[in-house]
């Protein structure tokens, strides 16, 4: 065949994937147009008026409206990305989401429906029942690129066989350069990645896998997955994320919502207690200690310690001015009441024996001890009380300032933010909690004296990331004295169940139950509530008592024992997706196999995918990354990089001295390279900001916008779970040297780069980066 007839073919094959691709727009506008309209037009019906069926009626349009638009909104861009052509001649189009054309007919499938799955899951080896698999490339809403995979050419028409056209998809969209967002890979999804994708949703699966292997993305199209098919059982209780920081959240934050999905919670754990957003970490020696599981030991201990008793009997002087003597009225201006020691003890212990949280149990040992005052007042004004003047007179006592100061310096009630940065900040208070008999060795205390030092910081310090799940463990034992909260929660609560009654009702008659487009609890919801609606992200914000429907962690391996104690609080089901690398574990509390951190809480009862694919890292610097890891973790086996088309990665010594001419020089030289990609600069701990003074125009602070520069100065903890184009690693020995995990920091370092990997060194290269190219060019110098 001549070229000039392949290129009209090819020419031809665009324009007619550019004619459906214009044809699921035009659906996608219409949709949207309606929804919008409809939205307008309930918002301009004003203020809520009419029957109560109106009223309710209108806001579940309102809210479902909203909600739609939204999600069209939310999948603008590359919104037809795939056809599949089958055995039988069927042509369908996989996309974003599912739209019908004017006659109902289907003209874009969901990506996450059963008929969308060959897609994803056919190979050459097993295709299925696809004769060609075809990627569609547009910009906006133009088609620029066809990419087809054939699996029986036998099958095709010789029109279509003379249209076949592209390089791979995947390969096309590893190249592309790296933009500070992660991208969604729904198009480019692999056999394996769509196997976690659509595993069930019951029990917990491990996802390990190591760099470059789509485990974060594979986790986040679970989520979008899990959404679309367990909609009625997750739509309620809602999906976490937990990441590993802020700025992590961001990168992947626009993933979800370009799938339409805009439901998910994302978080950190240090935003997993309500009202606190910990950023800040804790040094090794403090997260060690912090993150391990004797530290519910010692806030218990701490606990304990705070229901104390009076040295001897307590006095206490109160202002009397009326007696209680039958309404004859006595002016006493001073009196000394007392609760005597072994009424004190007789309080403590049996309010400590109904084995009720501290803030809970405190409303008995305060009602024996104003019973014991109100007596002793009673007996010194010569006077006997019945029952209705006891519950007056200890009802006066609690009103004197005195008596409630003694009896909170003897049971304090205590916020999980007091007990904690007051324990933190008091050596006294941290001796005693720690002193406590070791849970595996009664004869030794619960932590050494290095131990519960390292925890010591003045009280006004930030939180930390490790603080979080210690302020989940004291909320947990303190709990919340809520006798007047209750009352008032079981009359909401009756009302809310006749608002659901009747929301249930009103969705029957109205025919919306049937379009599982809102539920009765949603809706009634809408009706109680005055303001806007509350997403179920915003409600499980302000509740730490929220059970989620499911929750995905991503990179796993770091969180600490500690920190698994506050997720599975928050699923209570066990439904996981624990997405990691065991290899990577930088956390001196983290994982050191999975079974170590899981089987407290799941018994064994957890499978495993393995997904064994480099997408990312070109097999030039993962070659370097092989060494690294077999010296670190000799039982691992590194990933296999599917791309060979990465520069080769180099050693660059530089005197200490140089370091201030020879790094931004460096810098400017590989940001020229890589055009509008992103560059990492990957520092020692101890050395962070003096790398980051000597590139002011880099980003070095934290913050969910720091992606968004051309470069950043980091830590290795902070590049997890990121990814950029040219990496430069500064003083790998010192990585190595900085904690007992050092190796694993650095064969993260050496694998956050898709393109180009550069090593600044002061001494000899470590024996693990021996494969590194010799230096070369003006950079090398000094």
């Amino acid at each position: 065949m001549e070229r000039r007839d392949i290129d009209s073919a090819r020419a031809e094959a665009l324009r007619t994937e550019q004619r459906h691709v214009s044809l699921v727009y035009t659906r996608l506008d219409a949709a949207r147009a309606r929804a919008e309209t409809a939205l307008s037009e309930e918002h301009g019906r004003g203020a809520p008026g009419g029957t109560r069926q109106a009223r309710v009626e209108r806001e579940v349009s309102a809210g479902e409206h909203a909600r739609r638009v939204a999600q069209l909104s939310g999948v603008e861009r590359g919104l037809c990305f795939g056809r599949i052509d089958d055995t039988d001649g069927e042509t369908y189009y996989i996309g974003r989401v599912g739209l019908r054309d004017a006659g109902n007919e289907l003209v874009l499938i969901d990506w996450r429906a059963p008929a969308a799955r060959p897609f994803y899951t056919a190979t050459p080896s097993d295709p299925g029942p696809l004769v060609r698999r075809r990627h569609v490339h547009t910009r906006g809403r133009t088609v620029v690129g066809l990419d087809d995979e054939v699996f029986d050419l036998a099958r095709m028409s010789e029109p279509d066989r003379r249209a076949l056209v592209g390089e791979a998809a995947l390969m096309a969209a590893l190249r592309r350069g790296r933009t500070g967002r992660m991208g969604d890979v729904v198009a480019t999804i692999q056999a394996e990645q769509d196997q976690v994708i659509r595993s069930g949703l019951a029990g917990a699966l491990v996802v390990q896998g190591g760099p470059g292997t789509g485990k974060t993305v594979a986790a986040l199209h679970r989520a979008a997955y899990l959404l679309y098919a367990h909609r009625d059982t997750l739509a309620k209780r809602g999906v976490l994320v937990v990441g590993p920081n802020a700025v992590f959240l961001r990168y992947i934050g626009q993933v979800l919502p370009s799938l339409g999905e805009t439901d998910v919670v994302l978080t950190t754990v240090g935003e997993l207690h309500p009202g606190v957003r910990a950023t800040a970490d804790d040094d090794r020696a403090a997260a060690a200690v912090k993150g391990d599981p004797r530290m519910v030991a010692l806030v218990k201990a701490a606990v304990r310690d705070r229901q104390r008793l009076p040295d001897g009997d307590l006095e206490i002087l109160i202002d009397v001015k009326t007696s209680i003597r039958g309404g004859v009225e006595v002016v006493v201006e001073r009196m000394a009441l007392t609760l005597d020691h072994a009424t004190a003890v007789r309080a403590r212990d049996r309010a400590r024996a109904v084995r009720n949280p501290h803030n809970i149990a405190r409303k008995l040992f305060v009602d024996e001890a104003l019973t014991a005052l109100a007596h002793d007042e009673a007996r010194r004004l010569d006077h006997e009380l019945d029952a209705e003047e006891l519950r007056h007179a200890r009802a006066a006592l609690w009103s004197q300032p005195p008596v409630r100061r003694a009896l909170d310096g003897l049971w304090p009630a205590l916020t999980p933010e007091r007990l904690i940065s007051e324990l933190l900040a008091d050596p006294g208070a941290l001796r005693s909690a720690a002193s406590v008999p070791h849970p595996d060795d009664p004869g030794r205390p619960l932590l050494g004296d290095e131990e519960w030092k390292a925890l010591l910081r003045p009280l006004d310090a930030p939180w930390t990331t490790g603080d979080v799940p210690l302020l989940d463990e004291a909320a947990e034992i303190l709990g919340e004295d809520d006798t007047a909260a209750k009352e008032a929660r079981r009359r909401a609560e009756r009302r809310r169940r006749a608002e659901e009654r009747y929301a249930r009702g009103v969705l029957e008659i109205t025919g919306v139950a049937e379009l599982d487009m809102t539920d009765a609890a949603r809706l009634a919801d809408r009706h109680e509530s005055d303001g806007p609606v509350p997403t179920t992200a915003e409600r499980a914000a302000r509740d730490r008592e929220w059970a989620y429907g499911h929750v995905i962690v991503d990179e796993a391996q770091e969180l600490s024992a500690m920190a698994w104690r506050t997720i599975m609080r928050r699923i209570p089901t066990r439904s996981l997706t624990v997405v990691g690398d065991v290899a990577q574990t930088g956390s001196a509390a983290g994982a050191g196999s999975w079974a170590e951190m899981l089987d407290p809480y799941l018994k064994g009862r957890w499978r495993e995918a393995r997904l064994l694919v480099n997408y990312r890292t070109p097999a030039e610097i993962m070659e370097v990354a092989a060494d690294v890891l077999a010296a670190v973790a000799p039982g691992q086996a590194p990933p296999l990089s599917v791309r060979d088309d990465g520069d080769p990665p180099r050693a660059v010594p530089v005197g200490r001295a140089d370091l201030p001419r020879v790094l931004p020089a460096l810098v400017r030289s590989e940001l020229a390279e890589i055009g509008d990609g992103r560059l990492a600069v990957l520092a020692p701990d101890a050395r962070h900001d003096e790398i980051a003074a000597l590139l002011p125009d880099a980003a070095s602070v934290l913050t969910p916008d720091a992606l968004d520069r051309p470069s950043v100065v980091l830590t290795v903890a902070r590049s997890k779970g990121l990814e950029f184009d040219s990496v430069v690693v500064v003083a790998p020995d010192e990585i190595l040297a900085q904690s007992p995990k050092g190796g694993q920091d650095l064969y993260v370092a050496v694998t956050r780069a898709t393109r180009r990997l550069t090593v600044v060194h002061h001494e000899a290269l470590p024996p693990m980066l021996a494969k590194l190219a010799k230096p070369a060019g003006p950079a090398s110098s000094g």
